[in-house]
């Protein structure tokens, strides 16, 4: 995407004006997306997308400046106005450039799929989810897809790329009577081209959000209090992610914003409960083989049998917090400087029977499937809905139940887990923060936690 002779000089440029270091950073790619509703196509859209930015650090301070496009001349102005802002005398020289080439040819190219492709698996979803039962009242099947190159290169020698492409099916399925409406939702994505399909069944897609969407037509309020939880696997690793994983990252730890914060070492879950960022996983929704600053991604240890093992850094957070880079700066685009981010995230395997988590919990609530809440990240305080729930009476599945919120703290949800199930599964979503959204996965096996708040509006059952 440049020569070592631009890169250098942009650098050069960049660290004109005093700092001790500086990052060029270009990505150029394209996307497509299609949204059906009823059957019926309403959007079809091509974009595409390439811009550059420049970063400058001053000690733990840093600047960032960006443009459109990365012509010559527009990279060297975006480089003089970054260094514009900093204030002081060049001491530095880039190092010599080690160029690496991380870039992975997906199978079939986004580029090489025509629109009728598409189209194709998104009524295959759409059927199915239509013809599960006469209480469907809507269907609307979408299917997003991305190919994007970057290139990274800084002062401390890096001159590295990467070609990154992901996809992902969703589909929402609404069932209705005459007194409700209730909503399913399925949605899985991988980090391929479009053999993505390889491993996505459209019409398993459908009917699973159309499943979600019946039962949860036909079910009860759920009951208020403190219970038993037992959470599935999958999108149930969002309450780790958003109540305990953003607290891991140094954006927070750096600052102290974090309930983790100098907790290396100490104990901060029950003994069962390990967890991982790993981005090196082939193919799944939130790998890279570079982060956003060119750094290998790899396997981070988080927490060890309880114990806080690691945190989520950069090069920005590591210079305040004196420790390496993970391999975990991200960025939605080059319009945001990175900063640490997770990738697949999520609580490792455990030895416990799963049925047993169940027959052994007496009242309480089994979430087959979380949804969307919100979190205070500097307390981890969290509220979660539950889009799948059902009640569960004497160690037996009960009913399904509607309505249900998990409320609680991430530090204290860690403790309280108590049983750990052996199969791990990941489900995909975006992940909003400071250097704007971008795909991470979610997973855990399923887990118990033996209590915890659950909202709801429904009486004894």
């Amino acid at each position: 995407m440049i020569d070592k002779t631009l890169a250098l000089s942009v650098l050069d440029a960049a660290l004109s004006s005093g700092g001790d270091f500086a990052e060029l950073y270009i990505e150029d790619g394209f996307s497509n997306s299609i949204s059906m509703t009823d059957g019926k196509v309403e959007d079809a859209v091509h974009r595409r997308s390439c811009g550059a930015g420049v970063r400058i650090f001053s000690g733990v301070h840093s600047v960032y400046a960006y443009t459109t496009g990365y012509e010559p001349d527009d990279l060297m102005r975006t480089a003089r106005a970054a260094a514009a802002a900093i204030s002081g005398q060049c001491s530095l020289q880039s190092k010599l450039f080690i160029p690496k080439d991380y870039a992975v040819q997906p199978r079939i190219p986004y580029s090489d799929v025509e629109n009728a492709q598409r189209i194709e698996k998104l009524r295959a979803a759409h059927s199915v989810a239509k013809a599960y039962s006469d209480e469907i009242a809507q269907v609307v099947v979408s299917l997003a897809d991305n190919d994007k190159t970057v290139f990274v290169c800084n002062t401390d020698g890096v001159f590295a790329t990467d070609r990154r492409a992901r996809m992902r099916m969703a589909v929402q399925a609404v069932a209705a009577d005459a007194n409700s409406r209730q909503t399913g939702f399925c949605a899985p994505g991988y980090a391929t081209g479009f053999e993505g399909f390889d491993r996505i069944d459209p019409e398993e897609v459908g009917r699973i959000a159309a499943k979600q969407a019946v039962t949860m037509l036909h079910a009860e309020l759920c009951p208020a209090g403190n219970f038993p939880v037992v959470i599935d696997g999958g999108f149930g690793g969002v309450i780790f992610h958003e109540a305990c994983g953003h607290s891991l990252e140094a954006t927070s730890v750096s600052k102290g914003n974090s309930v983790f914060c100098n907790k290396l070492g100490q104990k901060i879950a029950a003994d069962c409960v390990s967890a991982v960022d790993d981005g090196t996983m082939e193919g799944e929704w939130g790998s890279i083989h570079i982060d956003d600053e060119g750094t290998p991604s790899r396997r981070n240890l988080l927490i060890e049998n309880g114990i806080l093992k690691g945190y989520l850094i950069d090069r920005l957070g590591g210079r305040r917090m004196n420790m390496e880079p993970t391999g975990s700066s991200r960025r939605q685009d080059y319009t945001f400087a990175p900063t640490s981010r997770m990738t697949n995230t999520f609580i490792c395997p455990g030895s416990d029977d799963p049925e047993e988590m169940i027959r052994t919990m007496g009242d309480g609530l089994y979430a087959a499937s979380m949804g969307g809440g919100s979190v205070n990240p500097l307390t981890g305080e969290f509220n979660f809905a539950v889009n799948e729930g059902y009640w569960v009476k004497d160690g037996k599945i009960f009913c399904p139940v509607r309505g249900a919120t998990l409320v609680g703290s991430g530090a204290q949800i860690l403790l309280n887990i108590d049983r750990v199930g052996p199969h791990m599964w990941m489900a995909p979503g975006m992940c909003g923060s400071s250097s704007g959204s971008i795909p991470t996965n979610v997973g855990q096996p399923r887990i118990r936690v033996s209590t915890i708040t659950v909202g709801g509006k429904g009486g004894a059952l």
